[in-house]
């Protein structure tokens, strides 16, 4: 048996800890904050309860599997779920809209033809079957392995099957998700549709390489998933499995340093001066963060790199407490696209000036534990901001408030005449509660571009230290983060020779 400290309690580092807790060892985790769950918080106030981070569900195989592999008692006996239909609802800045049935080919190509025109959902259909093949080639070596010693592979080659296309005499193919939604789509509704999926983790489809395409399929494939009660219930139900595998919390314990013995990894020291010694520790942290808890670089010479220190684009939310019913037939995410989309793009990298309404996304569950009582509704509107949201100032931030809550009255029928209150949450609130830099939001791992979109392995430079959560491999999302701990615990437990889940 061996003791095992790990750094945070995020749901990469109880899915972890949950795992090696099952194969034996004595595991002990340190949260420097007053409770779990890392970005999937609770904020309540009046009767009035809301999702502070992720808000939907994909992929819930990856949860099904932790808590089949670590008890008798599976997921659907610890949280209810349920499949969000339909799976969202977009509003383009043209004024159409279209709702897309859960998890149907054919559905979302009827509703893309009958909203959008004749055509539009062929091509849709179509490109849903290309981005198939690039996630049958990216599977297993960016969800369900170690990150391969030979990275480079995944950096360099492509695996989106772009479609050839004459451009300026000469033929081309999308490198870009831009370009795919240029050339392979054409239309600009459907290109914003494609493009929302990478906003939603801040990344520039301009930029963000064509394998992006396996994040609109993912949904597809697999359906969104609601959580009764809340997101947050999810988490709940990972910190019982944990407690109910013996892993021990402390909370308010912020780790400082990692102990080094004999060139390894032995332990933790914790700010009010003690030290706990460990066999492993695994690190659920920034990578910025995590650097300097050892005082050294942490990879080699031609290895992923943990990340900068530069900002990187956050979550803005503003949660809205209305009086009123919601109305029957309300879709439970509405995604309300920019209306000038270069411009929004040119602000989150930076490049533009002064506030720009961005694409913002509504969240509208019906569920009776999240408001007061029937006569009320709790709302939550996101969109993805600067990086230097996280320095915004009060007017500012009210200000960008102001066009998130505009944009969300597409989504919410009478919604300045309901409004009771509102809490404006930006993304240094979430920095303040998740330790990440710039309260960024972590993108999933993506093959292509360069090795930019990857993220750095579990093992390290450090025997004995593991990365687990959506700063390490396979990078950001809740299932991402289950992966993560997976891939942890296979390494502690079978040693540099796991190969991954068969």
């Amino acid at each position: 048996m061996a003791r095992i400290a790990v750094i945070g309690a995020g749901m990469g580092a109880m899915t972890a800890a949950a795992r090696l807790a099952v194969a034996g060892h004595r595991v002990v985790v340190y949260e420097r904050t007053d409770t779990y769950g890392g970005a999937v918080r609770r904020f309540e106030r009046d009767g009035f309860r809301f999702d502070t981070g992720p808000g939907l569900l994909p992929l819930p195989a990856v949860y099904r599997d932790l808590f089949v592999k670590t008890g008798k008692e599976p997921l659907e006996a610890c949280v209810e779920l349920t499949q969000v239909d339909p799976s969202s609802r977009h509003v383009f800045a043209d004024g159409t809209e279209v709702s897309l049935p859960n998890a149907s080919r054919a559905g979302v190509v009827s509703a893309l033809d009958e909203a959008l025109g004749s055509g539009t959902g062929q091509r849709w259909g179509d490109f849903l079957v290309r981005a198939r093949e690039a996630w049958d080639r990216t599977r297993r070596p960016l969800l369900e392995e170690p990150l391969w010693p030979n990275w480079s592979v995944l950096a360099d080659r492509e695996p989106y099957p772009s479609v050839p296309h004459k451009r300026l005499l000469r033929t081309r193919r999308a490198g870009t998700l831009a370009e795919v939604g240029a050339w392979e789509l054409r239309d600009p509704r459907l290109a914003a549709l494609l493009e929302s999926h990478a906003l939603a983790y801040g990344l520039d489809p301009r930029v963000v390489p064509a394998s992006a395409a396996v994040l609109p399929y993912m949904e597809h494939a697999f359906g969104i998933w609601y959580v009764r009660g809340g997101m947050r219930e999810l988490a709940r139900a990972v910190y019982e499995r944990c407690l109910a595998r013996r892993v021990e919390f402390v909370f308010g314990a912020e780790v400082t340093g990692i102990l080094e013995k004999d060139g390894r990894a032995a332990g933790v020291e914790l700010a009010d001066g003690k030290v706990a010694e460990a066999d492993h520790v695994v690190a659920d942290v920034d990578p910025v963060r995590l650097r300097g808890l050892t005082g050294h670089p942490l990879d080699g010479d031609g290895d992923v790199r943990a990340g900068t220190a530069a900002p990187r684009p956050g979550r803005f939310t503003v949660l809205l407490a209305l009086r009123g019913a919601r109305e029957a037939g309300a879709a439970h995410r509405t995604v309300v696209h920019a209306p000038d989309r270069d411009a929004e793009l040119d602000r989150l990298a930076s490049a533009g000036t002064g506030p720009v309404r961005p694409t913002v996304t509504v969240l509208r569950p019906d569920d009776p534990a999240l408001r007061p009582d029937g006569a009320h509704e709790s709302v939550v509107v996101s969109a993805v901001a600067p990086a230097d949201a996280d320095r915004m100032p009060d007017a500012a931030a009210e200000r960008f408030a102001d066009l998130l809550v505009a944009a969300a009255e597409a989504a919410v029928p009478g919604l300045a005449e309901r409004l009771v209150w509102r809490e404006v949450r930006t993304p240094g609130r979430s920095a303040d509660e998740t330790g990440a830099g710039s309260g960024a939001v972590p993108a999933p791992a993506l093959a292509a571009g360069g090795g930019r979109y990857l993220h750095p392995g579990n093992t390290t430079r450090l025997p004995g230290l593991y990365r687990v959560g959506g700063w390490s491999h396979p990078g950001g999302g809740l299932p991402h983060a289950g992966m993560s701990g997976a891939l942890v615990a296979g390494l502690i437990v079978e040693g540099p020779g796991f190969r991954g889940s068969q």
